[in-house]
């Protein structure tokens, strides 16, 4: 993913869009990234108070990078937001672009701390609105 910057809304993004941007696609991505955040946080509680701590922490990694594409799904759910994000991107290369990063997921975390670090570096002194727009936290 040299060269051109790498985003976890966009992720989120292009994966809810896919190659038609159908409604039925757009809620199924969105239910898989809210359904499998709770499931690999769920389990990840599991096996952890059982003893399997290496797995456990493994699941609830897993399910914090899910998380944080949940957010952004959320956030991308509505169409207008959907395709004013994806406006003037060409989908088919950034789904090509994007499918690798797929693998990512299973690092545990690390998208996450991407998307932490992301919003972090985009509004160090703004609060974003359900928009996507920062919004000055002192008006006036």
């Amino acid at each position: 993913m040299a060269g051109a910057r790498w985003s976890v809304r966009r992720f989120a993004a292009i994966d809810m869009y896919g190659t038609t941007g159908t409604l039925r696609r757009r809620r199924l991505v969105l239910a898989e990234f809210v359904l499998g955040t709770a499931c690999f946080v769920v389990l990840g509680v599991v096996f952890t108070m059982h003893g399997g701590w290496f797995w456990g922490a493994w699941l609830l990694g897993c399910g914090l990078s899910y998380g944080a594409l949940a957010v952004h799904a959320v956030g991308l759910y509505p169409s207008h937001r959907l395709e004013a994000e994806l406006e003037g991107v060409d989908t088919p290369t950034e789904i090509r672009r994007y499918s690798a990063a797929q693998l990512l997921l299973f690092v545990p975390g690390l998208i996450a701390v991407v998307a932490l670090a992301q919003a972090l570096s985009r509004h160090p002194h703004g609060v974003t609105n359900v928009d996507g727009v920062e919004e000055d936290p002192h008006p006036g």
